[in-house]
């Protein structure tokens, strides 16, 4: 019997089709009829990019350098299941990880010495990442709401040698600003999406759940989880908003109304990045127009390589008032 033939939602197709520069249409089509390869980063606090080759080729694995970050390695010959039995992955010497997934951290830069949240962490590639960036020197500050996610976050923290991430236990993210108000010096949300940069024609189960009002319900919990995200950072700080996702409803519009809400408290930055490919933020959709420093974000279209990702980055300009009824807290990070 034939297998029934298989086809990603037609409605996200037509909303794709209008975010996508006609130029890469078929470029990202073909994409999610691709299996990527496995990708991965070194972890600088336990092992060195520069000694990974030597490490690994002699085992039979074949890799290539990342050219935007140094840090990065795609697996051109071997299987994931293979790299994770050797001594370099079993060690935490390693991450594997999704490259459009470094994207976020990177853009962050977070330095060593500062206080970092990531609202919505695990299961602790970002973390991780973060940790690694700062060399473990400062504070991070970890949370999740589901207890099994929070455990692998623990463990990954633990096996990366992260000595400097704290792990909240598992709690609402919307609330961990009544406790942290305003003190952190980077926040990082890569924010729970529809996962659309994600979806894989061969696998259903990538895509089987997206609607048409998918985008709108994830964008209410969006918006939530970006006001606890910016009421946890100090004056002068800079937050990353990110997403895997295309949709326009859960990116710009996202980043529309926060820099409407906090107009005046908060500017989008613009974002160097030498990816692949990419394309701004939207300037408008449909019917609505965003404030111009929307654009400033980034798109990261997807490749056989990388997954479809939005990045946008923005600065707390000056303080605002806590939302009533609420009483400081006058502990930093523990």
């Amino acid at each position: 019997m034939s297998q029934p033939k298989r086809e990603l939602p037609q409605k996200f197709i037509e909303k794709l089709r209008k975010i996508v520069p006609v130029n890469q249409w078929e470029k990202v089509l073909k994409t999610f009829a691709t299996e990527r390869p496995t990708t991965f980063r070194v972890n600088t606090l336990k092992a060195q990019a520069s000694s990974l080759k030597e490490r690994l080729e002699p085992q039979g694995f074949k890799v290539e350098n990342v050219p935007w970050y140094q840090d990065a390695f795609i697996l051109r010959k071997g299987k994931r299941k293979d790299l994770e039995k050797t001594d370099l992955y079993q060690k935490g010497e390693i991450y594997v990880q999704g490259l459009s997934s470094m994207v976020p951290p990177l853009v962050l830069s977070p330095q060593p010495g500062q206080a970092v949240l990531d609202l919505t962490a695990a299961p602790g590639s970002k973390t991780t990442q973060l940790a690694a960036l700062m060399k473990n020197q400062g504070r991070i500050l970890a949370n999740d709401n589901n207890p099994i996610r929070v455990e692998k976050l623990k463990a990954n923290a633990a096996l990366q040698g992260a000595t400097s991430v704290q792990v909240l236990p598992p709690g609402d993210s919307g609330l961990v600003w009544k406790e942290h108000f305003e003190k952190f010096d980077r926040v990082l949300l890569d924010a729970p999406c529809s996962s659309e940069g994600r979806f894989q024609l061969d696998e259903p189960s990538t895509y089987g759940y997206w609607k048409e009002d998918t985008n709108r319900k994830m964008a209410k919990d969006q918006r939530r989880l970006f006001k606890s995200a910016f009421l946890s950072l100090k004056p002068g700080g800079v937050m990353v908003y990110s997403t895997c996702t295309f949709a326009p409803e859960e990116n710009e519009m996202v980043l529309g109304w926060a820099l409407e809400t906090y107009e005046g408290a908060v500017e989008s930055e613009d974002i160097s990045t030498p990816l692949p490919a990419h394309t701004r933020g939207l300037a408008a959709w449909e019917d609505l127009k965003f404030a111009p420093t929307v654009v400033k974000s980034v798109r990261v279209l997807p490749t056989p390589d990388m997954e479809g990702f939005f990045v946008a980055k923005l600065r707390k300009l000056k303080s605002v008032p806590a939302p009533e009824p609420f009483i400081p807290s006058s502990e930093g990070i523990k």
